[in-house]
């Protein structure tokens, strides 16, 4: 046994000299595997247990990059993952799909994180780590633990708050607590983590939590708290809260926009000023690197074209006039794509998009990135769209072992001016809204016009300026259900675009019904998977399941 210890231990240093070898240290492979003995008493390997709870925590990138609530929303078609079924209302206890958050059955598990800080919990005290470094991963898995209730929540309101590690004797069956106890929670536990964080980190660390990150998502827990589906009421001390959290980050004076909308998600720039937290990517020593030029690029460019943007969102990106297409009479249908926001080129490949030297072909009939492609047309998109953003343009010919590790960025500053106006906009303050908003459309490479509105109608161009501002980084589920209108966005049909080429070249666009969407008010919370509520009898189903 003392043999398989010592082994099992120099394995662990092994992997752990790896792990911190190079300069994103949470973004290499991790360990897997713990021996309670081996691990508490060994500061290097206890420094190893923390990070591989941060790579526990699920991203928006799933292990074949689909964008997997994009696709369950008005974003995007995801082929292969199974989502229509969500599409259409018909999520039951038994088959979650991509909503499956909670067993891990589909890859995304944030129990496995909690337990792992519960672990954690139960033993740092009386391990021999220096003072400084323990109490930052005291703040880290804090941090991490908050994070992931926080994300429960936001799928399935309140969940059982489970704080301690089990024993073999201890009775699993417990009730979920009410979602305001679950927050109250999640809201303590990011105060005390900020309290316990450095607001950055040396060359060697980059990647840890900050005070920033912890401050940041504490802002979003409360705007998500503040908002209609928590807050019927409308407690404007909520959106007070909400408001003050935001400007709390505000104010450290750490963060400001990438100048580059496109490049800011590209590996290159993982650490720029606009980035609060993200996970990085390295596919040398990282299996589990996600692949997403592999996945993303068109067929006709050697992909697997898997997400494919509905023409919903692109009716949603406005002219460079200000005006939706809809309220634009210079907008001409049969030239959809001329003069948009600069945010849809960086987001979404179209007919006629440049892009690695030819532009991209989704016209029939022969286009060499629909399904009559030469190549692999059983990949081509169904929308006639392909997705652009986290795409690094330099790989060619992408492959697994050929890929740009473009990192998942959990929170960035541009949402924390969002996260402002809109509570300052409940608050009435609708100057410092407009403000606040138009920081974002004045961005070095939009230069959007200034939004203007007031009333209601500046709410519309705010909720529009999220949607596009942070189109396909998991938002837009959250979004329409916190506001309160996913029955109107979630019913809308999802569109595609129908492009046909004549011999002259001239082409003609057609929009037309793509598939069908619904949306039922239990949508509003994910069913708890029905092989819990078996196990456990005291967690009652939410309503309508």
């Amino acid at each position: 046994m003392k043999r398989f210890i010592s082994i099992l231990r120099l394995f662990f240093l092994v992997v752990c000299l790896q792990l911190w070898a190079c300069n994103d240290a949470l973004d290499k492979t991790p360990l897997d595997r713990f021996s309670d003995d081996a691990v508490w008493v060994d500061k290097d390997l206890i420094n190893a247990f923390v990070s591989n709870t941060y790579r526990l925590m699920p991203i928006g990138f799933s292990a074949s990059s689909h964008q997997r609530l994009a696709g369950v929303s008005d974003e995007s078609y995801q082929r292969g993952d199974g989502g229509n079924f969500i599409n259409l209302g018909n999520i039951t206890p038994s088959s979650l799909g991509v909503l499956d958050s909670w067993t891990g059955a589909t890859g995304f598990n944030y129990w496995s994180v909690i337990t792992n800080c519960n672990i954690f919990f139960a033993r740092i005290d009386q391990a021999p780590v220096d003072a400084a470094i323990k109490s930052r991963m005291v703040g880290e898995m804090k941090f991490l633990r908050a994070h992931a209730y926080f994300k429960l929540v936001a799928f399935f309101g309140g969940v059982p708050l489970i704080t301690q590690s089990f024993a073999l004797t201890d009775d699993f069956n417990v009730p979920r607590n009410t979602y305001d106890e679950c927050m109250a929670f999640v809201v303590k536990e990011l105060d005390e983590s900020a309290g316990l964080l450095p607001l950055k980190y040396d060359a060697a660390n980059m990647g840890r939590i900050t005070k920033g990150a912890a401050l940041a998502i504490k802002a979003r827990a409360l705007l998500y708290m503040a908002s209609p589906l928590n807050n019927p009421a409308n407690d404007t001390k909520k959106w007070q809260d909400a408001a003050n959290a935001a400007k709390a980050v505000i104010d450290l004076n750490q963060y400001s926009l990438f100048p580059d909308y496109k490049e800011l998600f590209l590996k290159k720039n993982s650490y720029n000023q606009e980035v609060i937290w993200s996970r990085g990517f390295d596919y040398s020593v990282d299996p589990q690197a996600v692949r997403v030029e592999l996945s993303q690029y068109p067929n006709g460019y050697g992909g697997f074209g898997q997400t494919h943007p509905l023409h919903n969102i692109v009716n949603d990106y406005e002219l460079t006039s200000g005006k939706l297409p809809k309220d634009d009479p210079a907008y001409d249908p049969q030239k959809p794509y001329i003069n948009r926001d600069p945010r849809f080129y960086a987001s979404i490949l179209y007919d006629g998009a440049p892009f690695q030297g030819r532009p991209v072909e989704t016209f029939l009939p022969g286009g060499k990135d629909s399904n009559e492609g030469a190549l692999s047309g059983w990949n081509a998109t169904l929308t006639g769209y392909y997705l652009r953003k986290f795409m690094d343009e330099t790989i060619i010919n992408p492959s697994d072992v050929n890929q740009g590790n473009s990192p998942w960025i959990f929170i960035r500053y541009a949402e924390v001016l969002l996260n402002y106006a809109e509570a300052m906009y409940h608050l009435g303050n609708e100057a410092v809204s407009r403000e606040y908003v138009n920081m974002i459309r004045k961005r070095e490479s939009v230069k959007m016009p200034p939004v203007t509105e007031s009333g209601n109608e500046l709410l519309l161009r705010i909720q529009n300026e999220r949607r596009i501002e942070l189109a396909f980084e998991e938002h837009r589920w959250f979004d329409v259900r916190r506001w309160k209108i996913a029955p109107v966005k979630l019913n809308e049909d999802a569109m595609k675009m129908t492009i046909i080429r004549a011999a002259d070249g001239s082409k003609t666009y057609t929009t037309s019904v793509f598939n069908i969407r619904n949306f039922y008010d239990k949508n509003y919370l994910v069913p708890i998977p029905q092989s819990e509520i078996d196990k456990n009898p005291l967690l009652k189903q939410n309503p309508g399941y």
